[in-house]
């Protein structure tokens, strides 16, 4: 009896202790949230950790559970091959104890924690990895529902350089099917702005309506668009207005010929009056 009442105390002491450790590992961890195509900054304070001192080298490292994103130390620099060109710790701020990263263009699949830290000297020279901070980064894709009339035109925001394909979805079907994809020539309805990440669909119909879906090179939802066309298509292209207007000139000019010719036909009935009178004087 009294071995199971302390084994139960044991377990009860072990149970807060890991406890204890979860709640104090949660607190450590920040969680940030980003839509495709933005910049997040991952928050990092070395000082924090390591106190006011200043290191004579500042060594960062970021890293995933599963591998390596970001190292600096000096002029040398590591960064993982998803993340090329997309990630960096500006140097000036390193001194003054900022270790953030900065994440460009963010995808879907930068998604997970990150933890940071810092490397050190310790005992006989050998390198200590400090860990600093936690951070849950969460990153998702563009929703939007948008309207257009008739003979409108649809920017398609692509958001991302990574963005490699857009399917469509009519409205009554069920089939997805290749709207455009990177490198596809420009088309009379599609347009690819030479800049900026963004497609022009020109002079929609009902025809267009549904669901519009960008995906980036690994098959990931960068945004999703439902569309409805809606309304009547304004009646008369700009060179039937015109024709309209020239016809409308024309029939305000009627009445004006009407009145030349009704003023040809009573000069014609005084000049015979005439005639006849002077034809009786002489008879």
């Amino acid at each position: 009896m009294r071995t199971r009442w302390c084994f139960t105390l044991l377990c009860f002491l072990l149970g807060g202790f890991i406890d204890s450790l979860s709640s104090s590992s949660v607190t450590h961890i920040q969680s940030i949230t980003t839509k495709v195509g933005n910049q997040a900054v991952l928050p990092c304070s070395w000082k924090s950790r390591l106190g006011e001192e200043a290191l004579p080298t500042c060594h960062i490292q970021w890293a995933t559970p599963v591998d390596t994103v970001f190292e600096l130390r000096g002029e040398q620099k590591y960064e993982a091959e998803e993340f090329k060109g997309r990630v960096e710790v500006p140097e000036e701020r390193l001194g003054s104890g900022d270790c953030s990263l900065i994440i460009s263009d963010v995808q879907i699949g930068d998604t997970g924690r990150y933890e940071s830290f810092m490397v050190v000297d310790g005992a006989r020279t050998k390198k200590t990895r400090v860990f600093i901070q936690s951070i849950k980064l969460s990153v998702f894709d563009h929703k939007s529902r948008q309207s257009r009339a008739p003979g409108d035109d649809l920017v398609l925001d692509l958001y991302t350089r990574h963005s490699s394909r857009v399917l469509f979805q009519g409205r009554n079907s069920s089939q997805w099917a290749d709207l455009w994809m990177r490198g596809d020539e420009d088309s009379e309805r599609l347009e690819k702005h030479p800049h900026r990440e963004q497609l022009t669909m020109r002079k929609l119909t009902s025809s267009d309506e549904g669901t519009y879906k960008v995906l980036d090179e690994h098959g990931l939802a960068v945004s999703t668009v439902q569309l409805s066309v809606e309304g009547e298509r304004p009646t008369g292209s700009p060179e039937q207005s015109t024709a309209s207007r020239f016809q409308q000139n024309r029939e305000n000019q009627a009445p004006a010929g009407d009145a030349v010719r009704s003023s040809g036909s009573d000069l014609l009935v005084l000049s015979a009056v005439i005639i006849t009178f002077q034809i009786l004087h002489l008879l």
